[in-house]
């Protein structure tokens, strides 16, 4: 095994995460973008033990590098469209690491994929505006679409499946390979086969890509005095939005408050828990909890809405950020949740930025609500179940918003 090993680079950076930036995407991860080099190691090997600098010894006693270099070799040599890449296969072969973990939310991103991924989450990309994820058995799903975007305006619907993309069959896919497919350039158009969980039929859905431009907050005050405001995913401008609308509530003496977390598939932590804050400045808004290690994050807010009736609506697209808020909220009796049971992501992934521009973001925890409820493959359960028809959306009416303006007129 020795003369293989020799192939793999001998000097490698260890990437730490050191800022407190917290991210989520496909219905939310959490991840430290900055990061610092501790420094460079040596691989050596001894027994079957593979020695890489100051990390910690990894057991390769059962695994056969030779192995890998031979399909290497193989690949290399015998692929019909040669040539083929070097770089190619590296990333492959770092993609399949993690996927091995068959985890959805571990993911290997090479550099074109990492400056996209980053794109989004500073709010403008090119696509179709919707949030795709894995469900449990492994089917691609759409979490949630952004509103006005060209998945909304096509008809995808939260919890649709995906199953063919340009006439490829999903099955099996990674959610990194659907997102791949899914994107491109503005004015191209991507055809979807959709399966609608409340339909028999698949149907086949093109849909034009374009710039997608994420402001994530906005709001009405209505005329009988309650304000309705939607935050469709936690972004950069988020915590700013959401302030600036807090004030125009309060100012114009709003009777009570309904927060929209529908179809909202997640963004960024601290945002979730800067918006925690306007009801319970100090408390803790959610739990990390790691090999039975648990870490509390605090709200830290203006509390100027602790006294505001509140309700939030939520359903099957609110994902990870949208439920750990709505979840504190909840847990606190804080507000009302209104609707259907949330997505249920509460795992916890930590970003890392690499020196070539690729990036890994792997699971390191789940998220508990404060009263210590797992969200992650549970979800959040309304307080009030409200159910959201396909009758009801061609009908145009808001069953779930109506349950909402009826329990705060009655208080």
């Amino acid at each position: 095994m020795a003369d293989r090993l020799s192939r793999i680079p001998r000097s490698f950076k260890v990437l730490t995460v050191v800022s407190g930036l917290a991210l989520m995407f496909s219905g939310g991860f959490v991840a430290g973008r900055a990061g610092t080099v501790l420094g460079q190691g040596q691989l050596s090997t001894d027994g079957g033990v593979l020695h890489l600098g100051t990390r910690a010894p990894t057991d390769l006693s059962g695994v056969d590098f030779d192995m890998f270099w031979s399909v290497w070799d193989l690949v290399k040599s015998e692929y019909v469209d040669q040539p083929v890449s070097d770089k190619d296969l590296y990333y492959g072969a770092l993609s399949g690491l993690v996927s091995g973990l068959k985890d959805p939310y571990t993911t290997f991103f090479d550099p074109k994929e990492a400056q996209a991924f980053n794109q989004q989450l500073d709010g403008t990309f090119f696509g179709i505006g919707a949030e795709i994820g894995l469900d449990k058995d492994g089917n691609v799903v759409v979490i949630a679409p952004l509103p006005e975007t060209p998945a909304a305006k096509a008809g995808i619907r939260s919890d649709d499946h995906i199953l063919a993309i340009d006439g490829t069959d999903t099955t099996g896919m990674t959610v990194n390979e659907a997102v791949d497919r899914i994107r491109g350039e503005k004015g191209t158009t991507v055809t979807l086969t959709i399966l609608h969980t409340d339909a028999k039929a698949t149907a086949e859905i093109p849909i034009v890509r374009d710039e997608i431009k994420t402001k994530s907050v906005k709001w009405e005050m209505r005329d009988d005095g309650i304000a309705v405001v939607t935050v469709s995913i936690f972004n950069e401008d988020t915590v700013g939005l959401f302030t600036s609308a807090v004030d125009d509530i309060k100012k114009q003496k709003a009777k009570g408050l309904i927060l929209d977390l529908r179809n909202d598939p997640g963004g960024l932590l601290d945002a979730a828990i800067h918006l925690a804050g306007f009801w319970m400045d100090g408390k803790t808004a959610v739990i990390e909890e790691s090999g039975g290690d648990r870490k509390e994050f605090p709200a830290a807010g203006p509390n100027s809405l602790s006294d505001m009736p509140t309700v939030v609506l939520v359903n099957g697209g609110s994902a990870s950020a949208s439920e750990i808020l709505s979840g504190a909220l909840q847990d606190y009796h804080m507000a009302t949740l209104v609707g259907e049971k949330t997505f249920g992501k509460g795992s916890v992934q930590q970003y890392r930025d690499l020196p070539d521009g690729s990036a890994v973001k792997i699971t390191i925890a789940h998220w508990l609500t404060p009263l210590g409820r797992s969200i992650n493959k549970e979800g959040i359960a309304p307080d009030t179940e409200v159910k959201f028809t396909l009758e009801d959306l061609n009908a145009k009416r808001d069953p779930q918003l109506q349950a909402a303006l009826d329990l705060l007129k009655k208080e």
